[in-house]
């Protein structure tokens, strides 16, 4: 290989000295052939092959090798043909006598050669794409899988991000409504994969039936939706490339949050700081550039849609409702009724009729019971010999007052001193736990041992006046007995003279 420097030199001598092609060879010893070369180019061409060479072992499998390829196209991305497969595959099945080498390769040709090409896209303002992505993060001190809903502008390159427990139909609609509300406004279309969150089945002629819980979201906010090829994620790169953004920036290092609401709060402070950036071949910032996509945006209806999963059910014997494999509580005077379960990303709601009869916080368990001590007192207080076994009250935090209450109204009337117990417990119904068991501590100090004194006391409490007990509804308590004043007992008091108790008017 000749250098860039005798290139010039050989050029340089013939065309502006005047040299000839013989006497520059001689002179920089190189063939007559060579000089003609250097005076066409300016620099080395480099070697050249005029024709492919030819395989001569590896020549007949071609073909076969070429449809081991070409099948490979429709078949999981793990499974397919290595170049060692192949050379495997060709020793045992087609007789093949050469080396490894000339196979990888030809494979390694052979699939850059079939990689698929795209075509530079633009885009109008006031369309969206929308995905979910996956990462790890310490919430509430414990280590959780947590997935994230992201809708990118990919005009101006603005993004949502909220993150959930897990990737469900309630969290993919309360996705969108927590992505209009940051935006402003309703984009005109979305663009998604083919995510069975959205699509129910796809039909013969590529039609996609909805599900029903998208269709009601579509149809409260009116967007169109577009989705993507199946397996194609390139169809819609805005949104893959935000969501590999978010976890490089605002999830690297690990995020720590008490709870999944700190964890959003920081995710959305971070995507309002990013509206500030000027991204490549752009002058404005993303925040300018929305602006476009704002003026074209549906503006959002009155009131957002309600996203949750609604399931219609009832109420077994123990006075559980059934809602993803997890059982709820809710009160006993409901047993065996029918009701509607409607599930939210944080929340269970249990609703008979037109009235709502428990809401108890969302698990992401398996077969876990969620149980409200208070749905069950009202039973125990007709059974009262299940106290001490009732599961519902196993994990009930009590203060040390009401057990003290307890052991004193066992002691004084046996089982009628449970129930009044349970009687006590029921105040937490229309009650704060704190209220009652301040009441239940003052009636202690009082040596009023009973259900009525705690209820007179806080109910006095509540409404600003001293408590009045009917005395006689205690006869275990001291009576106390005051007799007339005598005016003599005055005078006596005055003169330094004591008088008797009789003459005070005093019992002795």
């Amino acid at each position: 290989m000749f250098t860039v420097e005798l290139y010039a030199a050989v050029r340089r001598a013939v065309m502006v000295d005047g040299l000839s092609h013989r006497e520059a060879a001689r002179r920089f010893g190189v063939h007559r052939n060579t000089i003609s070369k250097m005076l066409q180019f300016s620099v080395p061409p480099g070697y050249r092959r005029r024709e492919r060479p030819v395989l001569k072992k590896l020549g007949p499998h071609i073909a076969w090798i070429d449809g081991i390829l070409e099948s490979d196209r429709s078949v999981h991305a793990k499974q397919r043909h290595t170049a060692q497969r192949i050379f495997e595959r060709l020793r045992a099945e087609e007789g093949y006598t050469g080396g490894y080498t000339v196979v990888r390769e030809y494979v390694a040709a052979a699939t850059l050669r079939s990689r698929e090409m795209f075509v530079p896209l633009s885009h109008r303002p006031g369309h969206a794409q929308a995905d979910f992505g996956e990462a790890d993060a310490y919430i509430a001190g414990r280590k959780v899988r947590f997935h994230y809903f992201c809708m990118d502008l990919p005009h101006s390159d603005d993004g949502f991000v909220k993150a959930y427990p897990a990737e469900t139909a309630e969290a993919f609609c309360d996705g969108h409504v927590a992505a209009f509300a940051h935006f402003g406004g309703v984009p005109q279309s979305i663009l998604y994969d083919n995510t069975k969150l959205a699509v129910a089945k796809i039909v013969k002629g590529g039609k996609r039936l909805r599900s029903r819980m998208f269709a009601e979201l579509q149809s409260h906010y009116l967007f169109a939706d577009r989705f993507g090829r199946p397996g194609k994620g390139n169809d819609k790169g805005k949104v893959e490339g935000l969501v590999g953004y978010l976890r490089r920036n605002f999830m690297t290092p690990m995020p720590v949050a008490a709870s999944f609401d700190a964890l959003n709060a920081q995710l959305i402070d971070g995507c309002r700081k990013r509206r500030a950036a000027v991204l490549r071949g752009h002058t404005g910032t993303i925040g300018e550039r929305m602006q476009a996509d704002l003026a074209v945006f549906m503006p959002l209806p009155s009131s957002p849609y309600d996203a949750c999963h609604k399931v219609a059910t009832r109420v077994s014997s123990l006075s559980l409702v059934r809602y993803r494999n997890n059982d709820y509580s809710v009160p006993t005077r409901y047993g065996h009724q029918e009701v509607l379960a409607k599930g939210y990303v944080d929340r269970v709601e249990i609703a008979c009729r037109d009235e709502i009869i428990a809401i108890h916080p969302r698990s992401y368990e398996t077969a876990d019971f969620i149980y409200n001590p208070l749905h069950y007192l009202a039973l125990l207080e007709r059974k009262p010999g299940a106290l001490d076994q009732a599961a519902p009250l196993e994990d009930w935090q009590l203060g040390e007052c009401l057990h003290r209450l307890r052991r004193l109204l066992e002691a004084r009337m046996g089982t009628p001193g449970r129930r009044e117990f349970i009687q006590v417990l029921r105040l937490m119904e229309n009650f704060q736990q704190h209220q009652v068991e301040q009441a239940v501590t003052q009636a202690l100090g009082l040596g009023a041992i009973s259900f009525d004194a705690v209820k007179m006391l806080l109910l006095a409490r509540q409404e600003n006046r001293p408590a009045r007990l009917d005395l006689t509804l205690y006869p275990y308590l001291p009576v106390a007995r005051v007799g007339a004043t005598d005016p003599r007992a005055y005078l006596a008091l005055i003169a330094g003279t004591g008088l008797s108790p009789e003459t005070q008017g005093i019992p002795a």
